[in-house]
């Protein structure tokens, strides 16, 4: 499916078409994902930027059809299995809440862990994009159950999860999921960005 994100989105400033190109379409083609592309994917993620260089993302994946599919997919709420059920794959982002001690301290609590796992996520949905496939985070989720069938150690959080697929006509989704299957718009520029203070 040819992208046509530009004609939707003009950026203030010059700036790559990776971002512009970047979006977050429900309408997946069903096709399989080729494991190697999938770990180009998250390769991306695993070279975000973090707070001391702890790295605390943490990634638990499914292939569409494979033995983890059915679970990881049932862990999405009804709205988001509707559309998702026809992704390539789902990507559970996932943050470690401690950080390690060295030996000379002891662990700690993270108060930056999900900000950190947040740019893995960035970096996924790029990478993604520049692939030929587009991901999907959806925050829709039974997180409780989640923690339970990833097997999560209790140090660990599940973030979000990721639908990643090659983007095709909306045609088979609902009619109000079909209205909102282009590029979103973002704020003006003057409404998030301020010299000097906060107004």
């Amino acid at each position: 499916m040819p992208d046509t994100t530009l004609q939707h989105r003009t950026p203030n400033y010059p700036i790559d078409s990776i971002f512009i190109n970047r979006w977050s379409p429900r309408a997946f083609d069903s096709s399989n994902i080729p494991d190697e592309d999938l770990q180009t994917i998250l390769e991306a993620a695993r070279w975000a930027p973090s707070a001391f260089n702890v790295q605390p993302w943490r990634f638990v994946y499914s292939h569409r059809g494979d033995e983890h599919w059915n679970t990881q997919l049932n862990l999405l709420d009804p709205f988001n299995k509707s559309w998702a059920q026809n992704a390539s794959a789902l990507v559970y982002v996932i943050s470690d809440k401690i950080v390690s001690g060295d030996g000379t301290r002891p662990d700690k609590p993270s108060n930056y862990n999900s900000f950190d796992a947040g740019a893995a996520w960035a970096q996924l949905a790029l990478q993604a994009s520049v692939s030929g496939y587009k991901a999907h985070a959806m925050a829709g989720l039974y997180f409780d159950k989640a923690q339970e069938a990833l097997k999560l150690p209790e140090r660990y959080k599940v973030e979000i999860a990721v639908a990643i697929g090659k983007n095709t006509t909306p045609n088979f989704l609902a009619p109000v999921l079909q209205e909102r299957e282009i590029p979103s718009q973002r704020l003006a520029s003057k409404d998030i960005i301020f010299a000097g203070t906060f107004s």
